[in-house]
């Protein structure tokens, strides 16, 4: 950017950004790839500089992915908690780049992890956002049967958030079908949360969805891999697809 150059206020003050494990996974078959961690802590980073108040959700699948083998047969409580663990690793590597990156952050912890991340609180975390700091938030909801998208609505309606914005991988948005199965699936710029939920598009889980209809929480997907969505939806840009009540 040229010396004088200002970009505009941005659109959004407060966000939740919805990390799916497998974004910080790069090309692996599953872990995380430094250089992809790097770059979205950088992206976020940039946006945050804006004076944008961004909290995440982050997934664990990148490495579960590794552990299914593992989980096969086990009981879906047990399965979760170690996803919910997962998550907790996935955090703090984001929160290791973003703190390269100059931003103070803040790890909290759905369950108790207490010599690595905080307690969820939630005045605590509206306090963090308030003082400048990015919160990440691991371990989901903290209980099983529950997903990380449905943590993120949930945080997201407790923290106040204008937007989810779901990160998707290599995906522009919502189509009508699996654009990977499906070459003929269209895609769909805009849509309600009624309606994506009556034809069964796979935006989030139902529990997720449901709260956000509830709380008319607007969601933005959008494909991860272009390095300026994040600031250009927070620009108010048209990115992807929107949903909303």
């Amino acid at each position: 950017m040229s010396a004088g150059t200002s970009l505009p206020a941005p659109a959004y003050s407060r966000i939740l950004l919805k990390l799916s494990g497998e974004a910080l996974m790069g090309a692996r078959d599953y872990g995380t790839d430094p250089d992809r961690v790097r770059s979205i802590a950088c992206e976020v980073a940039a946006v945050h500089s804006r004076g944008v108040e961004i909290a995440i959700v982050v997934g664990g699948g990148n490495i579960y992915r590794g552990l299914a083998a593992a989980a096969r047969g086990m009981d879906r409580a047990t399965g979760d908690y170690m996803g919910m663990l997962a998550t907790v690793l996935n955090a703090l590597a984001l929160q290791d780049a973003l703190e390269k990156e100059g931003v103070a952050t803040r790890v909290q912890s759905a369950i108790t992890i207490s010599e690595v991340a905080e307690p969820y609180i939630r005045r605590r975390a509206m306090r963090h956002l308030e003082k400048g700091r990015i919160v990440i938030f691991a371990a989901g909801t903290g209980n099983p049967f529950f997903t990380t998208d449905t943590a993120a609505a949930l945080r997201a309606a407790e923290l106040h958030a204008e937007m989810i914005l779901m990160a998707k991988n290599g995906v522009e948005g919502v189509y009508t079908a699996d654009p990977a199965t499906h070459p003929d699936a269209e895609f769909i710029p805009e849509i309600t949360h009624k309606d994506a939920l009556t034809r069964g598009l796979q935006v989030m889980d139902s529990t997720a969805f449901a709260l956000c209809m509830d709380n008319n929480l607007p969601i933005v997907v959008f494909n991860m891999a272009d390095d300026r969505n994040i600031d250009k939806i927070v620009s108010g840009e048209r990115v992807g697809t929107l949903v909303r009540t």
